[in-house]
């Protein structure tokens, strides 16, 4: 028999504001950890985006919260979810009496330090601001009852690793502990361990990674034509709300200006926004006022809304991030649509993908030319089925003085709909090579492709780095067209084609590769995969960058030069 909301042990106020958000039945994770949370256990569970994990853990431990004080942190990867959580929070608690303060960057010190003063109950923050505040004297940990780490993978690949274990340390050592990740790396296995006290472990056995409702494709095309294919499947897919997936900032907002230049209605969300701009692009984008939404990784965090029926990853991720971003469709049970457009560079980046999932990711042919002028066609008679249905012939004056001029009246229709598609502005069809995996895999071997041996490798490292590995020795014994490569090789020596860059700063100020690669490619305004080997010290790092752009990288961190909020200087090895 499934359970209902009211076998787990809630109590009557949330039962009754359940009821009236329309909850109807707990959803896999939520019969498992209300319980368990409820009797006082640390969780750690495993569920990805979008099975309703936020209620799992929000509806048992607000349940047990007393009168004063603040005695529940949340502690969430970016500001967007943040907000979302706390909007969450507000909403359960609403009978309870239940006061929450949302904490995150670009928002004021002081606001926020006044809000803790009159008192709140739970406080959600990110990881850099929620120790901005503790370390001011402004946010007091010690009646801290609930710690949650909700999204910890996504912390963990920000680099967030320090802050959160800094932060674990300021409260109680009887907290109860509760961790929640859409995926299991050693990084968040040895956060559980170290910080969880017998955690019971959840695992929802009937859902994979990728939900089954998810159609998963990937198309193959030269870096220099994925914006034209991308220009084609916005054509031939039956969009309603689109989710654009880029690397970087810089990306996103040059895609967006591209596709809206080419007739596409395409918004970019990015962190140059202010927060309220921000929030005012994802509202519209909920209410349809257009229908492509283009977006990073962290930006796209707070987009919660279930109507999206496409996500398309403009920039191969890594597997981790791939979970996250396809998970923005197929909710609630609908059908959605994961496309991916791959470079043939990209062919170990797909496997790693599906290894990760258990699932293969289906190869197909791009769209041809004439597949769009079909539907093109199919949109246009829908449009002029649509009009003929509520048109009255007799009311256009014109139509019917060429009618009295003795011209027929189907000539008259045909002339006018050839007039109407003449002055139709359509985007542009362009000629995208057909590429096969097969043949370049091939031509593997020549010469000609070092480039594409360099961007495998960086793939490794990611790869490596993003399962928990350390960061030295990421250049061992990788091979560079036949050669022996070592970790420990001339710090000054960089691959053919390449110029080493040194960073005055490393991993004892918490750097990683994605700061790196993050931080030059947004400042510089190139491709994160433009980027060589990063080698990160104690206090110092060693990047290489293609010998064509080292002058406009030097320039643009000597205008920006910061990681993290850290200052730093770059300057050739």
């Amino acid at each position: 028999m499934t359970a209902t909301f009211r076998d787990l042990g809630l109590s009557p106020e949330l039962l009754e504001t359940l009821d009236e958000l329309g909850y109807v039945e707990p959803t896999p994770i939520q019969a498992q950890a209300i319980p368990q949370l409820l009797e006082g256990r640390d969780v750690f569970g495993q569920s990805q985006t979008g099975t309703g994990k936020t209620a799992a853990y929000t509806l048992p431990l607000i349940q047990q919260l007393e009168e004063d004080g603040l005695q529940m942190l949340v502690l969430s990867p970016t500001r967007e979810l943040a907000i979302q959580v706390s909007e969450a929070i507000y909403r359960y608690g609403s009978q309870l009496g239940v006061t929450v303060l949302p904490v995150y960057g670009q928002q004021s010190y002081t606001r926020q330090i006044r809000r803790l003063e009159r008192g709140v109950h739970v406080v959600v923050g990110t990881p850099g601001r929620t120790l901005d505040l503790i370390q001011r004297g402004a946010m007091d940990l010690s009646n801290i009852r609930f710690v949650v780490l909700d999204e910890a993978d996504e912390m963990l690949q920000l680099g967030f690793i320090e802050d959160i274990e800094t932060i674990l340390r300021a409260t109680p050592s009887d907290r109860q502990s509760v961790l929640f990740s859409a995926t299991l790396t050693s990084s968040v296995e040895r956060l559980a361990r170290t910080y969880m006290r017998d955690p019971l472990i959840i695992r929802v056995q009937s859902e994979a990674l990728t939900v089954s409702s998810i159609r998963q494709r990937y198309y193959v095309v030269n870096e220099r034509d994925k914006v034209p294919a991308l220009c084609r499947l916005l054509e031939v897919e039956d969009l309603k709300h689109t989710m654009v997936f880029t690397q970087t900032r810089a990306g996103s907002a040059e895609l967006a200006e591209t596709l809206s230049e080419r007739g596409y209605r395409a918004v970019a969300i990015h962190g140059d926004l202010a927060q309220n701009e921000r929030e005012r692009i994802v509202k519209r984008f909920k209410e349809g006022y257009f229908k492509i939404l283009v977006a990073t990784d962290v930006m796209a965090r707070g987009v919660d809304i279930e109507q999206v029926s496409h996500v398309i990853n403009f920039d191969i991720p890594m597997p981790t991030e791939y979970v996250h971003r396809i998970g923005r469709t197929g909710r609630a049970g609908r059908d959605g649509d994961a496309i991916t457009l791959v470079t043939p560079r990209d062919k170990r980046r797909v496997q790693m993908i599906e290894q990760y999932t258990g699932e293969r990711i289906r190869h197909e042919r791009m769209p041809s030319i004439e597949a769009v002028l079909e539907k093109r066609d199919e949109l246009f008679k829908e449009s002029i089925t649509e009009r003929i249905a509520n048109v009255e012939p007799e009311a256009d004056l014109l139509f019917n003085e060429l009618l009295e001029m003795q011209y027929d009246a189907n000539i008259v229709a045909v002339a006018a709909m050839s007039l109407m598609r003449e002055n139709a502005k359509l985007p542009p069809l362009e000629e995208i090579e057909d590429v096969s995996l097969s043949d370049r895999a091939r031509r593997g071997a020549n010469s000609n492709n070092r480039q594409d041996r360099r961007g495998g490798e960086r793939e490794a490292r990611f790869h490596h780095e993003n399962n928990g590995g350390e960061r030295r020795g990421y250049g061992e014994n990788r091979s560079n067209g036949g050669r022996r490569v070592r970790g420990d090789r001339n710090q000054y020596s960089a691959e053919e084609g390449m110029v080493r860059l040194h960073m005055n700063i490393g991993r004892a100020a918490g750097v990683g590769p994605g700061d790196i690669v993050y931080s030059v490619a947004s400042a510089a305004n190139i491709s994160g995969k433009l980027i060589g080997h990063i080698d990160i010290r104690q206090n110092e790092t060693f990047v290489d960058i293609p010998e064509d752009h080292v002058d406009d990288v030097l320039r643009a961190m000597k205008r920006n030069g910061k990681i993290r909020g850290k200052s730093m200087s770059m300057v050739r090895a």
